[in-house]
């Protein structure tokens, strides 16, 4: 019985947990909380932690990117408790992080127009994949002192998480390359602007 309940409903679940954690629009909800209005509505219109500094309040912005990151990091957390308490398999548990990527990008609350879901997938890395969550920061932190372009940071980050893993032989490596070429196709924006050089750096206002 249990067998059938795991190989018929354990994906639904993943996706249940994964994508309704991943939608939590929790820099929209912060900044509204704080009375600094809608952050849709100032500097690139999005509602990751990024863009709320752009109100000018680097505690805002670091309350979205902890949440943002914890979203990320608990719905794998669930998902490997089931695994291995009830020997769910680990696609499972791989599923759940691919949906909460996709719950931040693509929420059903605010008509699908979401993040750009780094600092969920950095969340998704910490509980899955730590060294590729080590790998993902030293690189962002390097790029964005460096550059200050958070853009370039993410996806480098992105790519720098998905390698590491690859060379130590990691599981994880094969979704977290799928996320890294989902975000990297997220910034497409960012990419035609730092091209162009008017892409906005880490600290500019809206």
């Amino acid at each position: 019985m249990l067998d059938f309940w795991i190989a018929y409903h354990g994906y639904f679940l993943a996706f249940v947990i994964g994508y309704f954690l991943g939608s939590i629009p929790f820099g929209l909800i912060i900044t509204k909380l704080a009375g600094k209005g809608d952050v849709r509505n100032i500097g690139s219109g999005n509602i990751g932690a990024t863009n709320v500094l752009r109100t000018g309040s680097k505690k805002l912005a670091a309350a979205t990117l902890l949440a943002d990151v914890a979203k990320g990091a608990v719905a794998v957390l669930i998902t490997l408790y089931f695994a291995n308490s009830m020997n769910f398999d680990m696609f499972f548990v791989y599923l759940t992080g691919f949906f909460a990527l996709l719950g931040h990008m693509y929420p059903i609350w605010l008509k699908f127009k979401g993040g750009k879901a780094v600092a969920t997938f950095l969340g998704i890395l910490i509980a899955g994949a730590f060294w590729g969550a080590i790998g993902f920061a030293v690189i962002w932190l390097a790029t964005a002192y460096v550059t200050r372009y958070s853009s370039l940071a993410a996806f480098l980050g992105c790519i720098a998480a998905s390698v590491l893993l690859f060379i130590m032989g990691n599981d994880w490596y094969i979704v977290i390359s799928i996320m890294t070429v989902i975000i990297i196709a997220k910034h497409h924006q960012n990419i035609s602007r730092l091209l162009k050089g008017n892409e906005s750096k880490i600290g500019d206002k809206g």
